[in-house]
């Protein structure tokens, strides 16, 4: 399972009930935080977010927006005495704000803070279901995307035909992993025989804030689900472009030539209430986008 469950998908401001940028991803058995604005701990309480489950943090870029929540989480994690390690993966200049942070104010926390500076495109995690890698996008600062995937599934048993071919349950690990083996004849068993192939390992891209830039197309190729900023709508492109940022359309336009299979918008402009002209823009170029929703939990498939 994977999914994405949006704190905050404004820009800026907290206006219009909505909030920094802010997001958890879910995987059968982990939590991931990516970007920390102001009101994440709150929206993390607001939607019962178990935040003691999560010990890997991405921070796409050092503008306020995307991180400032952070020292806060950071201290109330040592109020409440977290013992566990905590990774934290963001650029350089993070740490040194961090540091600061705690040498003026004389504190230490109760965990260790291990960080993991990003510098280049790349494998940033490795762990046994998933990777999680970073791609630079355009951006007024150095800036990062994340993408979430899924490792390949293991092999899937039919079990009428490993019955009739003779095979049985102590077999079953080897065959997901795509050994031939023994029947209980001492027959040798081709895995194809009795196995379908594993399911479809899925992806998210989290494409962080950003100009309309086609080089980030290669690092997204084929996402189940794709998140891609829209601040503006398609009227004020010259706008977006100044300010380093993305239309409905343009957003629209990376999703379809990506080949993702769905869009979430975000990073919307507070100068906005009413979002409905964002996803009529952006179906218009891409039928299967939709204006994220803070609180919701969008399942990725």
């Amino acid at each position: 399972m994977l999914a994405v469950t949006i704190l905050g998908n404004n820009s800026a401001l907290s206006m219009h009930d909505r909030h920094q940028t802010s997001q958890v991803v879910t995987t059968d058995d982990q939590l991931f935080l990516v970007d920390c604005g102001e009101s994440t701990q709150l929206q993390m309480q607001r939607y019962k977010i178990k935040k003691s489950k999560i010990n890997h943090i991405f921070i796409s870029h050092l503008h306020g927006d995307h991180y400032f929540g952070l020292p806060g989480l950071l201290n109330s994690y040592s109020l409440t005495n977290r013992i566990e390690a905590l990774h934290l993966h963001a650029t350089p200049a993070l740490k040194e704000v961090i540091d600061l942070q705690m040498k003026v104010s004389e504190s230490t926390f109760s965990f260790e803070l291990i960080f993991h500076p990003i510098v280049e495109a790349g494998i940033l995690l490795d762990l046994p279901g998933i990777t999680v890698s970073c791609f630079a996008v355009t951006h007024r600062i150095p800036c990062w995307g994340f993408l979430f995937k899924e490792k390949e599934k293991p092999r899937r048993i039919n079990v009428e035909k490993a019955a009739l071919y003779g095979v049985y349950q102590d077999h079953y690990k080897a065959l997901k992993e795509g050994k031939d083996i023994l029947n209980i004849e001492g027959k040798m068993i081709k895995n194809e025989l009795i196995t379908l192939d594993g399911a479809e390992p899925l992806s998210y891209a989290f494409c962080a804030d950003t100009r309309y830039d086609e080089s980030i197309i290669p690092y997204i190729m084929n996402a189940n689900l794709i998140y891609h900023e829209a601040t503006y709508l398609d009227d004020q492109m010259e706008k977006a472009v100044h300010r380093f940022h993305s239309t409905s359309s343009q957003a629209a336009n990376i999703a379809y030539k990506s080949g993702a299979k769905k869009l979430l918008l975000g990073h919307f402009s507070s100068k906005y209430e009413n979002l409905q002209l964002f996803e009529t823009e952006a179906r218009s170029v891409f039928p299967n986008s939709e204006v994220s929703k803070e609180g919701v939990s969008y399942i990725v498939k």
